[in-house]
């Protein structure tokens, strides 16, 4: 899908989430928020489907848009095989909302740099009946690893690259993206915050 910087802001407001317009105009205070496919309902498609945007505006005062295609959902591997991967309840998936200061630039698994969730919990269905239709009954709070991460160079199927992380689909987006977090870092500190939101939300 294909969306607008002002439409997105829109629909972060309209949930009554905070959005960073720069008031200090120092540059660099970044909006990520994600994008669910609501179109798809509860079907895993096991697909880069949904989209993560980046909204912020840079050192002259102008703003900024991106928009990248990514999984906000588990892959089919992760729905199928959680137990052999050492998950506990059930496969995790993001519940929509604004996760406020939780991620900070650190190792994903060790191996490289990404947004991990270091600072703060988060809500995750828990899907546990490998049935291959996300379940939306039972919640849980806590952390768990759910990073903002990259899959393959152009991955086609999500499988097992996300087990309840936020995926991009390209290395060469991700890369974008981090390069416009590392300067986010120098400014603000090493903290971001995360908002999701349906594409249902969007006007």
């Amino acid at each position: 899908m294909s969306y607008t910087r002002e439409q997105i802001e829109a629909a972060v407001k309209s949930k009554g989430y905070v959005w960073f317009d720069d008031a200090a105009n120092k540059g660099y205070d970044v909006n990520i928020v994600g994008v669910r496919n609501s179109s798809t309902g509860t079907k895993v498609t096991n697909v880069f489907d949904d989209n993560i945007t980046l909204s912020f505006k840079d050192e002259t005062g102008a703003w900024q848009f991106y928009s990248w295609m990514n999984t906000t959902d588990p892959g089919k591997k992760s729905m199928l095989e959680w137990k052999k991967m050492g998950i506990t309840g059930g496969c995790a998936r993001l519940v929509t909302g604004q996760y406020r200061s939780t991620w900070k630039i650190d190792k994903h698994q060790g191996k490289y740099e990404a947004l991990c969730q270091r600072n703060g919990k988060v809500k995750v269905y828990r899907d546990e009946d490998l049935d291959l239709e996300y379940n939306e009954n039972k919640i849980t709070e806590g952390i768990y690893g759910i990073n903002i991460h990259k899959a393959g160079q152009d991955s086609t199927w999500v499988e097992n690259w996300s087990a309840g992380c936020q995926v991009f689909k390209r290395v060469k987006d991700f890369d974008e993206f981090m390069k416009i977090c590392k300067k986010a870092v120098k400014i603000h500190g090493n903290s971001f915050t995360y908002t999701l939101i349906e594409s249902k939300d969007i006007k």
